[in-house]
């Protein structure tokens, strides 16, 4: 059992590295994933992840994993976490978050998620865009992990799969648009006109 103190002030913080590239001839690839956690119960956390595409977000691990031929999540030593991509193609490319989560626990800092790895597997002829590309729209990803994965979290004890998938989908869309259309240094005018 834990103590009441420990539940308010669990502190989790998720480190991933920021790329990873994979050569057309690899076959299985190893994400990883780091965490620490202060003041937390000693019960294991539950570990997720999560992939996210131009646009959709696929639930992988949550904890279970959806295709079990295709990931499998690898407990290391310490507090260090692998996913495992099978059967690896040009079609894994994606940023993929890792999600830690100590289910037990009141406080909001005890669910977090890293800032993700994006991953890149070249094909034997690829062009210099086509990475750039894929580089700059991965990163425009990482900045809507964390609130998807803070959806996540609220939605995890009262709605099913389906509907979580959904919420979040929403949600990134909605963020993706406002992204888009909108820079930061933008003047409030902007966006007022575009939130009507």
């Amino acid at each position: 059992l834990f103590s009441t103190g420990a539940a308010e002030t669990c502190q989790v913080t998720v480190t991933q590295p920021r790329f990873q590239e994979a050569d057309y001839s690899m076959q299985t690839v190893f994400l990883t994933c780091a965490f620490s956690a202060s003041g937390c119960s000693s019960s294991p956390p539950e570990v997720l992840w999560f992939r996210f595409l131009t646009n959709k977000h696929e639930d992988l691990c949550t904890p279970e994993c959806t295709d079990h031929q295709k990931y499998k999540v690898h407990l290391l030593s310490g507090n260090n976490i692998s996913l495992q991509i099978n059967d690896l193609t040009v079609d894994d490319n994606g940023v993929y978050i890792c999600g830690i989560a100590f289910s037990d626990s009141s406080s909001p800092h005890s669910k977090q998620a890293g800032n993700g790895t994006v991953l890149t597997k070249t094909e034997k002829q690829h062009s210099t865009g086509e990475l750039i590309f894929m580089t700059i729209t991965s990163s425009l990803l990482l900045l809507y992990s964390t609130a998807a994965f803070t959806l996540f979290v609220l939605y995890k004890k009262i709605s099913s799969g389906r509907k979580i998938f959904q919420a979040i989908a929403q949600e990134l869309q909605k963020q993706r648009y406002a992204e888009h259309c909108q820079q930061p240094d933008d003047l409030e005018d902007d966006t007022v006109y575009q939130n009507r």
